[in-house]
């Protein structure tokens, strides 16, 4: 049988490429300013986009092999009593290629860390790979202060300098459980630019300029050895001027060049947003974002969203509502990869277990590396194949969709940094 082949595809030349198409070409192939998206995709927003009225100016060629696909950085964070959950959603997102850094907060008991230690290191396929770390030296991380920021910035340094080459950050939590296998995420953003940075944002900050911008509020997880709530000053401070605000969801996906830049901050902007959210309530929701939206180099690069399915009441409380199997349907109709929050056991995270990752209890989820067998309850993946091998399933249709969704022209450019 022929190996399998895709398509690449070539413009002819035509008039200069508008703006709101120019996210086409952020990934162009070194040979030939070939476009590195997957054909299908690519075609229907080429139609989209241009509204092309002479067909015939695209030119369509077959290439082999398909692209590579991207690897993947994630940090898996939680606190006291997450150690079990944690654990299960590593064993869920787990693949050779990717890399892994798991933290257990300091309110977490030593037990409870020692336990996720011992986990980590007695796990023959992490020792293999050597691709999953803890941090050891736990850190206080105070719900809703700037901690939180400092734990991420902490995870994407080690990511950086131990983690090889990867090409996308994603910051989760025990509580986030994933919808598609790591073969279906990986095989769809194969055909993705790499820039990209999916980070759902807004300028439009509403009710939080009066109670989380204005406030100034102090964390003293940043300089006490115990851990205690963030507490108020009397003082109030006015709305910046130097830069934007913009605000979203904590959780994101976000590139390469993107991480690099907010850890070494050459322009010195990362550095002086960082000091400013410092104070601010729940920054985890801004800093990244503000970062971001005021970063020239990275505004055109953001794609308005968490890849999450969430719940929230309308309007949103605090805290989103816990999934259960009532929200199954839902969650699969959303074609996120992600959701989140779960508790822990909750009978939703089998079925899907058993129906969208074809994950059995205590082991990984099974990718094309895996080439074992399944007979009489045995691990696929006890068995290692190529690991650059991926066999997506029906997950990868449903992040298709989304992509194309989120790419096309009513939603890419209009809801950049607005």
């Amino acid at each position: 049988m022929d190996p399998p082949v895709s398509r690449r595809i070539h413009l002819l030349p035509l008039p200069p490429v508008p703006n709101h198409l120019s996210f086409l070409l952020l990934r162009p192939s070194s040979s030939d300013s070939v476009i590195s998206l997957r054909p299908q995709i690519l075609l229907l927003l080429l139609l989209r986009l241009r509204r092309v009225q002479d067909q015939s100016l695209i030119r369509l060629r077959l290439r082999d092999p398909p692209p590579p696909p991207p690897r993947l950085a994630y940090l898996i964070s939680g606190s006291s009593g997450d150690g079990q959950m944690l654990k299960r959603t590593l064993m869920a997102l787990y693949h050779p290629n990717n890399q892994y850094v798991v933290h257990l907060d300091r309110e977490s008991s030593a037990e409870e860390r020692l336990d996720l230690g011992a986990f980590v290191a007695n796990q023959t396929l992490f020792a293999r790979f050597g691709n999953v770390r803890m941090i050891v030296k736990a850190n206080f991380v105070t719900y809703r202060g700037p901690t939180m920021v400092a734990n991420t910035l902490h995870a994407a340094a080690i990511l950086l300098r131990e983690g090889g080459d990867w090409d996308w950050f994603v910051n989760l939590s025990a509580s986030d459980y994933p919808l598609v296998t790591q073969d279906d995420l990986l095989h769809t953003f194969s055909y993705l630019p790499r820039d990209l940075n999916f980070i759902d944002h807004t300028s439009n900050i509403g009710w939080k300029e009066s109670h989380r911008a204005k406030p100034i509020i102090i964390d003293p997880g940043l300089y006490m050895s115990k851990k205690a709530d963030v507490f108020w000053v009397s003082q109030k401070r006015s709305m910046p001027t130097a830069f934007k605000l913009f605000t979203g969801s904590a959780w994101m996906m976000l590139s390469r060049p993107f991480v690099d830049y907010f850890i070494w901050g050459w322009d010195n902007l990362p550095r002086i947003v960082l000091m400013y959210y410092a104070n601010f309530l729940s920054s985890p929701e801004g800093y990244f974002h503000t970062v971001i939206c005021n970063a020239k180099e990275f505004t055109n690069t953001t794609v308005n969203s968490d890849l999450h399915f969430i719940s929230w009441d309308n309007p949103p409380k605090q805290h989103p509502h816990h999934l259960t199997l009532d929200d199954f349907n839902r969650m699969v109709d959303s074609n996120a990869p992600f959701a989140r929050k779960f508790r822990r056991d909750e009978p939703v995270l089998d079925k899907i277990d058993s129906e969208l990752l074809s994950r059995s209890p205590g082991m990984v989820t099974p990718g094309g590396w895996c080439i074992g067998t399944r007979e009489n309850g045995s691990d696929p993946c006890a068995e290692i194949g190529d690991t650059s091998v991926v066999k997506p399933g029906p997950g990868a249709k449903r992040v298709e969709k989304l992509v194309t969704y989120l790419l096309s022209t009513e939603n890419f450019r209009p809801r950049q940094c607005r």
